[in-house]
């Protein structure tokens, strides 16, 4: 066999390997903590979804997985760190559906990052049902009541929020949009200093994912006064929707997930996804999450992708159609 016709099988045999074979990289990885951002306070509904979820990733990446909070500017600041993050895998984001709702609001040159091009969806972790909470102290103990209250006495109702521009702040617009009334929003950090002043009478109302809303309503603390879903939760199955309490249209889909930084290599991805779906169908982890009120996913990266895209189409919407204001 002659040289040059040795050298171009062996070069053809080189290629093919690459091509079937993963960059060295993703082979190694991983091999280093993982850290993952929540663009939230501590105690918020992220935190603690996300806790529940990392000791059964960590037992499956064999890697200790490092929660780095990062709040402030309705999921701004956390966000915009990860999307700057080096794309290696070791820097992941767990968003929720504010993440679709903070680009709603302005043009997208005047935000840190972009929602689409700035972040690889790695997996779309819970769907959950979702509820408008009230203090026991406030004057109104039903959701007509709440209606009746909030019309006869504008501005005087302080909503809460996580955040100016946050999922919160915009489920609270639409809903006072639809329903002709006006309250005055709290604006915080995180759910947890939120419902800590809901507590204490000094905020009258905050919607809650029933996964944080219901032991709290449970304990006395809070009281649930509609549902913010298209369908009544199984945990709580005589509460009520907003519709089917006078205000139609409405709908507040929950949902929460992973992304890492844009360019991170598919590999990786497509690792880190599989092994977050294997963590959503863990028995222990269903019970602890409780199946009447919320479901575990576990897709796949492309899956998410669609989610993040509608989202962010369906939530421009909301804000154009209803004149919504992120000073509001």
């Amino acid at each position: 066999m002659s040289f040059s016709k040795s050298r171009l099988i062996s070069t053809t045999l080189t290629l093919a390997t690459a091509l079937i074979s993963p960059p060295a990289p993703a082979q190694q990885y991983p091999n280093k903590p993982i850290t993952v951002v929540i663009p939230s306070t501590p105690g918020s509904s992220q935190d603690v979804q996300t806790r529940l979820y990392s000791p059964k990733l960590m037992e499956s990446m064999g890697q200790p997985i490092v929660i780095d909070f990062k709040p402030g500017a309705g999921g701004a600041i956390g966000t915009s760190h990860v999307a700057k993050s080096a794309p290696d895998g070791y820097t992941l984001v767990s968003v929720s559906t504010s993440f679709g709702v903070l680009p709603a609001f302005s043009p997208l040159d005047k935000l840190p990052y972009d929602p689409v091009k700035d972040f690889a969806a790695v997996s779309l972790m819970i769907r959950n049902s979702s509820m408008l909470l009230v203090s026991p102290s406030a004057p109104f103990g039903t959701f007509p009541e709440y209606l009746a209250y909030a019309r006869a006495n504008p501005g005087k109702i302080n909503f809460g929020t996580t955040g100016g521009g946050g999922i919160y702040h915009i489920v609270g617009a639409w809903l006072h949009s639809l329903s002709k009334t006006q309250v005055t929003f709290v604006h915080y950090k995180g759910s947890g200093p939120m419902y800590t002043d809901m507590m204490a009478g000094r905020v009258h109302a905050a919607p809650a994912i029933s996964f944080i809303g219901i032991p709290l309503v449970k304990s006395g603390k809070l009281k649930a006064i509609a549902n913010l879903g298209t369908d009544r939760a199984g945990a709580m199955p005589d509460l009520k929707t907003v519709a089917e309490q006078g205000v139609p249209g409405f709908e507040y889909p929950s949902w929460s997930g992973y992304l890492a930084p844009a360019k991170t290599p598919p590999a990786i991805v497509n690792k880190l996804s599989a092994e977050l779906a294997k963590v959503a169908r863990a028995p222990d982890l269903i019970k602890k999450f409780g199946s009447e009120y919320t479901v575990l996913v576990g897709s796949t990266p492309e899956e998410f992708s669609r989610t993040v895209a509608t989202e962010y189409v369906r939530w421009r919407k909301v804000v154009e159609e209803n004149g919504i204001k992120l000073e509001q």
